[in-house]
């Protein structure tokens, strides 16, 4: 079952943002992902702080009070540049999508992710933007299975 964000869940919450970057730190062949001590408290702290300052939502795929999954969005933020130069139509921005490990492939991803679409739509957003760290095969794979498409790079080189 979806249900919106209650704190009841927020100790669940760290939990699959910790699983999340113990993945990417697995997949990560530069080694350059890292978990400080204080991550699992701090980054979600910004990511709740980003979701009530920037008028998003999270959502919750819970099953007997256990949560499965969660997807948080917000609207992006324009500067001066994206002003000068693009449309400026609102834009929804998915900052986490996790679907426990042992789980995945059953919908739920899916699912979370067809919610946050709705309300974005629901508030008029134009366009829905995700960032994917480049590693993560996985996670393009399940996006462009769902309609998504690679509309920038960011290219880098290690030195």
């Amino acid at each position: 079952m979806i249900v919106e964000y209650d704190s009841k869940y927020d100790e669940q919450i760290k939990d699959l943002l910790v699983e999340l970057q113990n993945y990417l730190i697995d997949i990560d062949n530069w080694h350059t992902q890292i978990m400080l001590p204080e991550y699992r408290e701090k980054y979600f702290k910004m990511d709740i702080d980003k979701v009530k300052n920037q008028n998003g939502k999270i959502y919750l795929e819970v099953e007997n009070n256990t949560v499965n999954g969660l997807i948080m969005g917000v609207v992006e933020e324009k500067d001066d540049i994206d002003k000068l130069t693009n449309d400026c139509a609102k834009i929804g921005s998915v900052i986490e999508l996790i679907v426990k490990n042992n789980i995945r492939g059953n919908g739920i991803g899916k699912n979370l992710l067809k919610k946050l679409e709705e309300y974005f739509k629901s508030i008029n957003c134009k366009r829905i933007n995700i960032e994917v760290f480049g590693p993560n095969k996985k996670g393009l794979n399940f996006y462009g299975k769902n309609d998504y498409v690679v509309r920038d790079y960011i290219v880098s080189k290690k030195l």
